[in-house]
């Protein structure tokens, strides 16, 4: 009885993302995406991850079109590390003033262990991204890719970080 009352709730929430995450393939993108994931992938190749071996490359399009790049950057005092994600919304914020991010492309790599599926930006990015969308009072599609063709496609934040932490709550 337990077990089928376990397995229906797993079917429901895997029933519940395949409608929340739209999972593609590659050549089924359209032009645009297909640009900002190469962007990210060659960011890969710019990566610093001398430590963890877990290489990530992310592109930001902005409203203009133009495309702004970041990859993750590693420190022997781990705590100085950051994510790909963080630094391609920075470099964007700083090289496009005033634009919004539009999209943003999330790929990532580990040599010694091939990724079949993409991989979730952690929980520090989330907040980032999140904060970005409440900033410029508009959703940012996420589309997150490993090394094979697949490709989850997100319409905002919210559905990676559902209860989000809001600067709503701080002060006046």
């Amino acid at each position: 009885m337990l077990i089928g009352i376990l397995f229906a709730l797993i079917y429901n929430i895997d029933n519940k993302l395949e409608s929340i995450i739209k999972k593609l393939e590659f050549i089924h993108l359209d032009d645009y995406a297909k640009s900002l994931i190469k962007e990210a992938e060659r960011m890969l190749m710019v990566a610093y991850a001398p430590y963890s071996n877990f290489y990530v490359g992310a592109a930001a399009l902005m409203e203009d079109g133009s495309i702004h790049g970041g990859c993750n950057q590693e420190n022997a005092s781990y705590p100085l590390c950051i994510c790909g994600e963080r630094v391609a919304l920075y470099n964007a914020h700083v090289n496009a003033i005033g634009l919004k991010v539009m999209s943003l492309a999330i790929i990532a790599k580990n040599p010694s262990k091939k990724l079949e599926l993409p991989v979730s930006p952690c929980g520090a990015c989330r907040q980032v991204i999140a904060e970005f969308e409440q900033k410029q009072s508009s959703p940012i599609e996420i589309f997150l890719k490993g090394e094979t063709d697949i490709v989850y496609q997100f319409d905002n934040s919210e559905l990676l970080l559902p209860y989000q932490f809001s600067g709503k709550v701080l002060g006046e």
